[in-house]
Formats: structure tokens, sequence, C-alpha cells
């Protein structure tokens, strides 16, 4: 065998090997998420429903660092506000820490965006709170791009902090409930308490982004 065949073979064979590499950090996550994590889950009984004018296509692909892609049913313009205020929240056990809030706002390449019109936190209602996410092995807590990969890996009891007009807020996360795009209820208020629900794409990682996660926490009431 030549000295150029032996070559090429060895480029082709690494190059295979790459592929197979690549197609399985890629994939892996995804199944991982679909096997192991998502049966966890709460399911929100609610009828499926075809998508219309939010289908993905090669001819109309979607941005998902715009909130107003996430839920179908939601007129974009209800994602403007032209009075952003900020806060800031951590999850220690994401290594989260002063994460940027912005209330109202689009872009999640830069922030955390809280939907506008829900509960401000630390008042009674839901602080409704929308976070990126991208395969977990690229995860990075300061980066708002990955900033939510893992939130599926938080549990019943784990703590979220908010910093909010210099008080901090603690609650707990009560449950996870997996959602599809057109359950846009999850924006409701509950007046019954302080609420603060995470949203992000799962599966992370998956371009289809096909369910929406959602992590409902309590306010943890001050010690007396």
């Amino acid at each position: 065998m030549s000295r150029k065949k032996l070559l090429l073979k060895i480029i082709a064979a690494i190059a295979g090997f790459g592929g197979v590499m690549i197609l399985t950090i890629v994939i892996a996550p995804i199944i991982e998420y679909q096997g192991s994590m998502s049966p966890k889950y709460s399911k929100l009984l609610s009828p499926v429903i075809e998508s219309t004018g939010n289908a993905i296509s090669e001819s109309n692909p979607q941005d998902f660092t715009k909130v107003s892609n996430w839920f179908e049913g939601e007129a974009p313009g209800s994602f403007q506000n032209s009075n952003v205020t900020f806060y800031s929240l951590s999850i220690p056990k994401l290594k989260i820490e002063n994460a940027t809030v912005a209330i109202g706002g689009d872009d999640l390449s830069k922030h955390l965006i809280q939907y506008p019109g829900t509960a401000l936190p630390g008042k009674r209602g839901n602080a409704v709170v929308f976070g990126h996410s991208i395969l977990p092995i690229f995860y990075n807590p300061k980066d708002y791009i990955s900033i939510f990969s893992t939130v599926p890996s938080l549990k019943k009891g784990d703590e979220i902090f908010v910093s909010y007009d210099g008080v901090v807020f603690i609650y707990e996360v009560e449950n996870m409930v997996e959602v599809f795009p057109t359950d846009i209820q999850i924006l409701e208020q509950d007046s019954s308490d302080s609420f603060l629900s995470l949203v992000t794409c799962v599966p992370p990682g998956d371009p289809r982004r096909p369910k929406r996660l959602i992590v409902k926490a309590r306010i943890v009431p001050p010690e007396i």
C-alpha cells in the first residue's frame, strides 16, 4: 500500500471517529433527558395543538433567543417594554450568581427576562422568568445563551435567591412541569402566595425546542 493511500485511510478514519464523537455529544444529552429526566416531571394535560404561525422550517427558522417565539398565541407586542428595570437571580446548585433579570424585553442573549405583567419578586403572584439553554456540555453560568442549560437538574427543595430593590428573597423549588408551546396558561397568576417560575426549552440542545420546562418555586417566609 502506498503512503498516499495509507494517509487517506488514516484521515478517513479520524474524520469518521470525529463525526461519531460529535454526533454522540449532540444526541446523547437529548436521549438522556428523554429517558431519565423527562419522565420525572409532571405533564400538563392539555391537547397538543398543531403549530401554525410559529412552525419551524428551513424557510421559517425560529430564533429562540427571542422570548416572543417561545409560546404560541401571544402578540409579539406584549414583549415590548420601554421602561425596562433589572434585578438579580442566583441559583447556588447551578453556580448561577447574580444573573441579571430584565423586566420586559425580548433578547435572551443579553440577560434573563421576566415576562411583563407577571408579579414582581416578593409580591403575591407568579414572577415568570425565561432563560435560554443549549447543550449541557457547553454550559456556562455567566453566558446567557447557555445559562439555563442545567435547570432540568434542579430538584424539590433547591433554593433560588432573588435580589430585588435591595431585598433578598429566597424561593424553594416545589415542582417541575413540562408543557407545550401552546400552554400559555403557565403565565397565569396565583395570588395565594409569592411564586417564581423559571422557564426554558427542553430537551436542552434540541434544535426543534419541542417543549418548555417550568420550574415553580415558592417564597420562603422570613424568620421572625
